[in-house]
């Protein structure tokens, strides 16, 4: 039986690099985006020319109903979850400074950046306690957080916030479901080139010219897609609740 990978925000940037890394590892993919399907046509064509198996759900995680769907509409098409990347994740609209952010922002950043991460993740472990066993472990869960977690910024303190609680879930649910053989990773992107970073590239490009990365060059999506691949087969069976920075070394700290 095929084993199938469910990954959030994956219709474009990180989420994508992702969704056809583990295509490509012998993956059914479930896509998850909240644009219609037409929209983002060309990346699933990607995946078909690419001979993977795909199905694309359109929903928003921060949603209760939306997120019942994922799990019922992944588990119809393919039978079972073996792998979910909670990678979907939004930063404020505006930046703005810590000490004028909104209530509106803090609550629409947390809500699909952690909040959904909560309660998705927790119908996805369900699915897989309940699942017969393929390979050497039950499941595997893999946050895809951020720099920000640790890092400040204050002009985006409620990502940051988010961001921080989504390491504290990677800690919890670790702990929770080691016992039922699933394994719970996190992953801290440093600097990617996506949408997201996109409107501050002069920033990242100054900072990477003035040698704040060791390694001097933007991170890509596919940067991450390789850490996802590894925690998502059988290599790392002895670890769990731990995190890896994909950042060019951006957070060690130096003299």
């Amino acid at each position: 039986m095929k084993k199938t990978a469910l990954i959030t925000g994956a219709s474009r940037g990180i989420g994508f690099a992702i969704a056809r890394q583990l295509g490509l590892d012998g993956f059914s993919v479930a896509v998850v985006a909240t644009g219609a399907q037409e929209k983002n046509q060309k990346n699933l064509d990607i995946l078909t020319s690419e001979n993977i198996d795909w199905k694309y759900i359109q929903a928003d995680i921060s949603n209760h109903d939306d997120r019942i769907r994922i799990v019922k509409e992944t588990v119809e098409a393919f039978g079972r979850i073996d792998v979910l990347v909670n990678n979907a994740g939004v930063a404020p609209k505006e930046r703005t400074d810590l000490l004028e952010m909104s209530e509106e922002s803090f609550d629409r950043v947390l809500s699909i950046n952690t909040k959904g991460n909560m309660f998705l993740t927790q119908l996805v472990a369900k699915q897989m306690i309940e699942q017969e066993m393929l390979g050497k472990k039950r499941g595997t869960i893999i946050n895809i957080s951020s720099c920000s977690a640790e890092v400040s910024s204050i002009s985006r303190g409620e990502y940051c916030v988010s961001k921080a609680g989504v390491s504290m879930l990677t800690t919890l649910y670790a702990d929770r479901l080691a016992s039922k053989g699933i394994l719970v990773h996190e992953i801290r992107p440093g600097v990617i080139a996506t949408d997201m970073t996109n409107t501050v590239s002069a920033k990242y490009d100054k900072l990477i010219a003035d040698g704040a990365f060791p390694i001097a060059r933007w991170g890509y999506p596919e940067d991450i897609a390789m850490a996802v691949s590894a925690f998502a087969d059988d290599h790392f069976l002895y670890t769990t609740g731990n995190y890896v920075d994909v950042d060019g070394g951006f957070h060690i700290k130096r003299l």
